[in-house]
């Protein structure tokens, strides 16, 4: 397999099943943004891992940004700290879980996709709108853009496992296609 992935942004959620008073966290801490006219929950930015979570007055937590599952289970253990610090009791249960990977990778082939869109089932292609073409896989449940150069992007990975996957099995299946033309 002549391709890399790399991990653009992973996005996990965190139910910290106790509200929480939001005001607390804005008039105790620094470099928070909270506009509730505008949204419902407040942002807070960490810069070791460098992600920005969503905490909402529920207690669920909501972290993008990380480039790896770990960084984003650090991170929410941090916020966790953070909140601790101030005086708001999370229960010491919480899970983290993956809701989306973002990951590219460059194919070692030039992508004909005019090709791919009339021989693919589960795709879009629309070039004077956008020079990609949408790819829905059903297993693992993901969706990629695909671009001629041959670069693509896979977004919905559950986890790094789904993703490599996917990139193998769209890979494999572009090859295929590209020997019956």
């Amino acid at each position: 397999m002549g391709f890399r992935i790399k991990i653009e942004n992973v996005v996990a959620s965190s139910s910290f099943n106790v509200p929480i008073k939001l005001e607390k966290i804005v008039s105790s801490m620094e470099g928070i943004e909270y506009e509730p006219e505008q949204f419902p929950g407040l942002v807070m930015r960490l810069a070791e891992p460098k992600v920005a979570a969503l905490i909402f007055s529920s207690g669920k937590t909501v972290c993008t940004g990380a480039k790896s599952p770990q960084d984003s289970k650090l991170a929410i253990s941090k916020i966790v700290a953070r909140l601790r610090k101030i005086g708001i009791k999370i229960p010491s249960n919480y899970k983290v879980k993956l809701e989306n990977i973002v990951a590219s990778a460059k194919l070692d082939q030039q992508l004909n996709l005019d090709m791919i869109a009339f021989s693919l089932s589960n795709t879009e292609y629309e070039p004077e709108q956008f020079p990609g073409l949408v790819y829905r896989m059903d297993d693992p449940k993901v969706t990629f853009l695909l671009f001629g150069s041959g670069k693509i992007i896979c977004t919905g990975g559950r986890s790094i496992n789904d993703v490599r996957r996917a990139v193998e099995k769209i890979d494999k299946r572009l090859r295929d296609l590209a020997k019956k033309k």
